[in-house]
């Protein structure tokens, strides 16, 4: 497995590290177990994905931590800080039990009675640690770890910045790929192609929904053919060399719509995403900008068409809390980064979406996106 690791600075990942442990330790939890994602790639700067060989960061609330990895990967690991970070390498070779191997490491202080896993660890290692470790209770990581990832420090909101604008250069090109006669598959590779040109590293997703088909929020592309006066939903992102990602959605017109009701209709949705934005600041609630964007939509009688939240987190992953949605009742603090969509989606017509990057600063907001927001007719 290629690590995929990018540079870190240690100090970084060693103050993440502390505050993991902390955190751990404030939820009365005696470890936390970390396998391949994202968020060993916040604590350690590892990426990777998981497989049958177990890898697995034991991050204890008070003790030494330990990397417990199959020998053949200790190479693919060279990059990463592990003795600076004071990680104990633990290496195994097939044949041998690694979750036993963990089992022994959690418990170093003493029986474990709580262990948070990893929320993308596995079954094939979740039930296993579960037998290794019949009495202790497991929970979700995400409790712990939420509480550092959903505050971006500084180099997590720079590459924020780049990845928008990575993105923002992508639509800034439409007018290249969008035309009538050319399938959305067609038009979707071409996006593909651009996506990586302008400094992604994948395309980690391509919506191209055109007419009848923007009204599905995640169509993803088709062998429709684009037609003139066509409404068409554009909904792009993925990951930047740094791992943070990149998501944003305009809705476009090849020509003049076709539908008389269409420029009225994204007016509203124009204003909604504008009073979304503008109500970002520290101490609001998710559910209140949730609420900000809902409301002029259903005062204009198409709230049953906005059938979606409001937004979702992003950082190393595209969906990470916080969620802008009714009920989340957190209060927004600087550096929490998150998306800001309201749609109208009428079925069987045409549907439309708007998407910003939104970053909550000391005083306000900041929007890593700065493509027009009104509805942009293509040459047709």
């Amino acid at each position: 497995m290629a690590t995929d690791s990018f540079k870190q600075d240690p100090s970084v990942l060693a103050a993440r590290l502390t505050r993991a442990a902390d955190t751990a330790a404030a939820a009365d939890l005696d470890a936390l177990l970390i396998t391949p994602g994202s968020d060993l790639r916040y604590l350690l700067g590892a990426g990777g994905e998981s497989h049958e060989r177990l890898t697995c960061l034991v991050l204890p609330a008070d003790g030494k931590p330990a990397l417990v990895l199959p020998k053949l990967e200790e190479l693919g690991f060279a990059d990463i800080p592990l003795a600076e970070l004071g990680i104990e390498a633990v290496t195994w070779v097939d044949g041998q039990d690694p979750h036993a191997i963990v089992a022994d490491l959690a418990g170093r202080g003493g029986k474990p009675k709580r262990l948070a896993v990893a929320d993308a660890m596995p079954a094939l290692h979740v039930l296993p640690l579960r037998g290794a470790l019949p009495d202790a209770e497991q929970v979700l990581a995400t409790r712990v770890l939420r509480e550092l990832r959903m505050r971006k420090d500084a180099a997590e909101i720079e590459a924020l910045r780049k990845a928008g604008a990575a993105i923002d250069r992508v639509h800034g090109r439409m007018a290249e790929f969008l035309k009538p006669g050319r399938t959305e598959a067609e038009v979707g590779a071409d996006l593909t192609a651009a996506i990586l040109e302008e400094g992604h590293t994948e395309a980690a997703f391509v919506i191209v929904g055109s007419g009848p088909n923007g009204a599905s929020p995640h169509h993803d592309v088709s062998d429709r053919v684009i037609e003139r006066g066509d409404v068409v939903v554009v909904d792009i992102g993925g990951p930047i060399p740094e791992g943070y990602n990149s998501d944003c959605t305009r809705t476009y017109a090849v020509g003049e719509p076709a539908q008389a009701d269409v420029r009225e209709t994204y007016a509203v949705l124009e204003a909604a995403q504008r009073a979304a934005v503008q109500a970002v600041r520290p101490g609001v609630t998710a559910e209140s900008i949730d609420a900000a964007a809902r409301e002029p939509i259903a005062a204009a009688g198409f709230g049953e068409f906005f059938v979606h939240r409001t937004g979702h987190g992003i950082g190393l992953d595209v969906h990470e809390e916080p969620y802008v949605v009714g009920g989340n009742a957190i209060e927004l603090e600087a550096g929490m980064a998150f998306s800001i969509e309201p749609g109208i989606y009428q079925p069987g017509r045409w549907g439309a979406r708007i998407e910003d990057i939104v970053i909550v600063t000391e005083d306000g907001v900041e929007s890593v996106n700065n493509q027009p927001h009104e509805l942009v007719v293509l040459p047709a």
